[in-house]
């Protein structure tokens, strides 16, 4: 009887162990899902660098309507998909990569 019991509980702690495994391979790892959002927000910094390349010293309100609409959207869209996003690390290294690209003509 203490052999079945012994058994049982055996079965039941691989089954255990199978099921979290396959849990953990199947999920997706938060690196992918960070380095897509990276990428993602490193696009938004792009564009919004572009239309300061245009226009250096403007304020906003003396900008064209386009530019200035679009700036506006990109700069809500920073906030709401990187900054609340994003850890600052890698908010300053896609403000790097920006500044380091606009530098070297990429």
């Amino acid at each position: 009887m203490t052999s079945i019991f012994l058994l049982a509980i055996g079965i039941g702690i691989t089954t255990l162990l199978l099921a979290s495994a396959a849990l953990y391979f199947m999920t997706p790892i938060a690196d992918s899902v960070l380095f897509s959002q990276e990428k993602k927000c490193q696009q938004i910094a792009n564009e919004g660098y572009k239309i300061h390349k245009i226009h250096p010293d403007s304020n906003p309100d003396e900008l064209p309507t386009d530019d200035f609409q679009r700036s506006m959207y990109l700069d809500e869209l920073w906030i709401k998909e990187c900054v609340s996003v994003l850890p600052a690390d890698s908010l300053f290294n896609i403000v790097n990569k920006v500044e380091r690209n606009s530098l070297y003509g990429e």
